[in-house]
C-alpha cells in the first residue's frame, strides 16, 4: 500500500497532465514568511485573491498565480462546469466493479468534477477510497466533509452489528453547543486544530465548520446544539477561534449557513424556512459571527436555504438570491473567499426548482461550489447552457473556477494530492486528541437544577440505582460509556433501554421498578433532525419522565443532546445537559455526576426558563465538595 501510494503521488506531484509537449513554466517557491509577525493562518500563507471579484483572465495579475491561471485557460467550458460540481459520495468500501464503485469513477472520469463532499467511513477505507479518486482525476480534486464535531462526526461510530464491537475512528467532540458551555476560545481553537490534523491526514481539506448560526430558537429542529449558542458576541468569539485553530493547521474554515439559520423552526431538508426579521435584527444577532470569521480569514460560507424577504424581497431561498451571496456577502462584507452552497438536493431548493435551472441560479447569485446536485449531469449542463446562450458570461464562471482552483494551489494539491496510510494512525485518533475532546465534555456538562442537592451522590457501592436510556433503535453505543462509568461505583447498576415505539405499558413497568430503588438516572438521547425532523420526546416518554419527578424516590435527568428538554418536564428536580450522546460527554456526565471532575458549565442559551450564563458550580469531590 505504501508503494502504490507512493507511486500515486508521483504520477500526479505536478498537477493537470499538460496538453502539449510545451514545457509548462515551473511553479515559484513559496513566499517566505514573515518572521517578525504571527502568520494569520497556514491556509493563507499563499497571498488570497486580490478582491472579492477576481480579476479577468486576461489581467495580468493572474501571473501572480501561476499554477492556478495556467491551469484556467487550459480549460474547456465543460471542464469549468464540472470543477463548480461536489457530489457526495459515501466513504464505503467499493470494490471494483461494484455499482458504489463505477458510480464513484464516473463522477471523476465522466463527469470531471472539482472536488468530492464524503461522507460516514472508517478513517482508513476513507482515506484509502480518497486516494483512488485522485489517482483517477485529471485536476487534484478538493474534498469536504460535514466535521462541525470533529473527524469523527463523520468517521467514527463504525459498529459491527453482529458483535456491537466499535471499530474504531476518529476523534468525536461534543457539539458546538458544548464548546459554548464551555465558554473558553483556547477549547474552540484547540477544537480546530485537532479537526484541521485529522481532516488533512484523512484526505479531507474543508471540514464544513464551524456553525456559526445564532441559535435563538428552541424549536430550532435543524441547528439546535449545532450552533455555540444564543449570544451573537460568544457565539463570534468562538467561531473566530474555530477558525484559526482550523486554518493554522492546513484546513480550509467553512462558517455555515450564512446569513444565518439559528431561527427557523422549519428543516429546510424538509421545506423552505422563512425568517421574517428586519435587515437591523440581522446586523445585530444573525451576522455578527460571520462578520467577525470574515476578519479572521475566513478560507469559505455555506450558504443557508432559507429566506429572508427582508432582504431578498421574495420567497427565493438565500442560495439563489444575489441580494445576499453577491450584494451583502462579497460588495459589502467584502468576503473573497470559496462561497458553497448548501445541499443542492435539499427540498428548500430542489421542489422549487428545475436542477439545472438552481445551479445556475446560484452561480448567478454568487457561489462558487454547487454542492451536491441531486442530477450532477443536469446541474453541469445547465451551467455549460446558460453561458452557450449568453445567460452566463464566460468570465463569471472563471471567477469560481478561479477561486477553486488557488484553494486547491494553496493547500498545495497540484504537488500532493494523496495521503500517506501508513502515517494516519500516529494522527487520527489519537490519545492526545481524546484528550482535548474529553477536556470539552468535562468542561461542558452543566447543572440547571439540583433541588435537593443530589449531585454530586454519595456513591455508596451498595446502593440500588437504576438507568434508563432513551434512544433510538440504531444508536447503539448510546448509553454505554454513561453505564460503565456510573457501574464504576454502583456495582449493582441495573439498566433498561426505551424507544420512540417503547409503549405506556412498558414504560409503567419501568416506573414500578424505579419505585423500588434508591436512585433513578434518565439519560435522554435525543439530537438534531431524527426522521420526522422532531427534536422532541413521544408522549409516552414525556409522561414517564413527569411521574419519576413527582415520585418520592430521587431521580436525575441528563440531556445527551436537545437542551430544551426540560421545558417538556419542568417537574424535574435535578437535571444536567452533557450536550451530545458520544463516549466522552458519557463520561464526563458520569463523572460529574459522582463528584469524579467539577461541575462547570454555563448555559449558552436559554432553556425553559433559565438565562444564558445559568449553572450551577459544584466542586469534584475532594475540592471541598459536598
Amino acid at each position: 500500500m505504501a508503494l502504490l501510494t507512493l507511486l500515486l503521488s508521483s504520477c500526479h506531484s505536478s498537477g493537470r497532465t499538460p496538453r502539449s509537449d510545451t514545457p509548462s513554466p515551473p511553479d515559484p517557491p513559496p513566499p517566505t514568511p514573515d518572521t517578525t509577525q504571527t502568520p494569520q493562518n497556514a491556509y493563507s500563507a499563499i497571498p488570497p485573491a486580490p478582491s472579492a471579484h477576481p480579476p479577468a483572465p486576461t489581467d495580468p495579475l493572474y501571473d501572480a498565480r501561476p499554477w492556478a491561471a495556467r491551469t484556467l485557460d487550459d480549460l474547456t467550458l465543460e471542464e469549468k462546469a464540472g470543477q463548480l460540481m461536489m457530489p457526495w459520495l459515501l466513504g464505503d468500501f467499493a470494490p471494483e466493479g461494484s455499482a458504489a464503485g463505477e458510480r464513484a469513477r464516473a463522477m471523476v472520469e465522466e463527469h470531471q468534477v472539482g472536488g468530492i463532499i464524503i461522507s460516514v467511513g472508517s478513517p482508513t477505507e476513507v482515506a484509502a477510497k480518497l486516494n483512488w479518486l485522485q489517482s483517477l482525476s485529471d485536476l487534484p480534486l478538493l474534498v469536504s466533509a460535514d466535521l462541525e464535531a470533529g473527524a469523527g462526526f463523520r468517521f467514527d461510530g463504525v459498529v459491527h452489528a453482529p458483535t456491537n464491537i466499535w471499530l474504531g475512528g476518529a476523534t468525536r467532540f461534543p457539539a458546538l453547543m458544548a464548546v459554548g458551555a464551555a465558554g473558553d476560545p483556547g477549547l474552540a481553537y484547540e477544537m480546530g486544530r485537532v479537526t484541521a490534523l485529522e481532516a488533512r491526514a484523512i484526505g479531507v481539506h474543508v471540514p464544513f465548520a464551524p456553525v456559526l448560526d445564532v441559535n435563538n430558537n428552541p424549536e430550532n429542529p435543524v441547528i439546535n446544539v449545532r450552533s455555540f449558542g444564543e449570544d451573537p458576541e460568544q457565539v463570534g468569539m468562538l467561531g473566530a477561534a474555530f477558525v484559526r485553530g482550523l486554518q493554522d493547521h492546513g484546513a480550509i474554515a467553512t462558517a455555515k449557513h450564512f446569513p444565518g439559520h439559528g431561527d427557523t423552526g422549519v428543516d429546510s431538508h424538509i421545506a423552505l424556512p422563512v425568517i421574517r426579521v428586519s435587515r437591523e435584527r440581522m446586523d445585530s444577532v444573525e451576522l455578527p459571527p460571520f462578520r467577525r470569521a470574515v476578519e479572521a480569514g475566513l478560507g469559505a460560507i455555506m450558504t443557508a436555504h432559507i429566506t429572508v424577504p427582508e432582504m431578498t424581497g421574495a420567497r427565493t431561498p438565500a442560495t439563489l438570491a444575489p441580494a445576499v451571496l453577491t450584494g451583502l456577502l462579497r460588495d459589502e462584507m467584502g468576503f473573497g473567499g470559496l462561497v458553497f452552497t448548501d445541499a443542492m438536493d435539499m427540498a428548500a431548493v430542489d421542489r422549487l426548482y428545475e436542477r439545472g435551472e438552481a445551479a445556475v441560479r446560484a452561480l448567478e447569485a454568487g457561489a462558487d461550489v454547487i454542492l451536491m446536485p441531486p442530477d450532477l449531469a443536469a446541474a453541469r449542463d445547465g451551467i455549460v447552457e446558460a453561458v452557450r446562450s449568453g445567460r452566463l458570461s464566460e468570465e463569471r464562471v472563471d471567477r469560481s473556477v478561479l477561486r477553486i482552483l488557488h484553494a486547491k494551489e494553496k493547500l498545495g494539491l497540484q504537488r500532493e494530492r494523496t495521503v500517506d496510510l501508513d502515517r494516519m494512525r500516529a494522527t487520527v485518533g489519537v490519545r492526545a486528541h481524546l484528550a482535548v475532546a474529553q477536556a470539552v465534555a468535562n468542561r461542558s456538562v452543566t447543572l440547571l437544577k439540583d433541588e435537593r442537592e443530589l449531585i454530586p451522590l454519595l456513591g455508596t457501592p451498595t446502593a440500588n440505582v437504576y438507568s434508563v436510556t432513551y434512544r433510538r433503535p440504531n444508536d447503539l453505543r448510546a448509553g454505554r460509556a454513561f453505564n460503565a462509568g456510573l457501574r464504576q461505583t454502583y456495582r449493582r447498576l441495573r439498566t433498561a433501554y426505551v424507544e420512540p415505539e417503547t409503549t405506556r405499558d412498558e414504560y409503567n413497568t419501568i416506573l414500578t421498578r424505579a419505585r423500588s430503588m434508591n436512585l433513578t438516572v434518565v439519560s435522554l438521547h435525543v439530537g438534531v433532525r431524527t426522521a420526522s425532523g422532531s427534536v422532541a420526546l413521544p408522549e409516552e416518554a414525556v409522561e414517564f419522565v413527569k411521574k419519576l419527578a413527582r415520585s418520592p424516590r430521587p431521580s436525575i435527568v441528563v440531556a445527551f443532546g436537545n437542551p430544551y428538554l426540560l421545558s417538556e418536564f419542568p417537574e424535574v428536580g435535578t437535571y444536567l445537559t452533557a450536550w451530545s450522546g458520544i463516549p466522552v460527554a458519557e463520561r464526563a456526565a458520569a463523572d460529574a455526576i459522582l463528584g469524579r471532575i467539577a461541575v462547570t458549565g454555563k448555559a449558552p442559551t436559554r432553556i425553559a426558563g433559565f438565562e444564558i450564563g445559568d449553572g450551577l458550580r459544584i466542586e469534584a469531590k475532594g475540592d471541598n465538595g459536598r
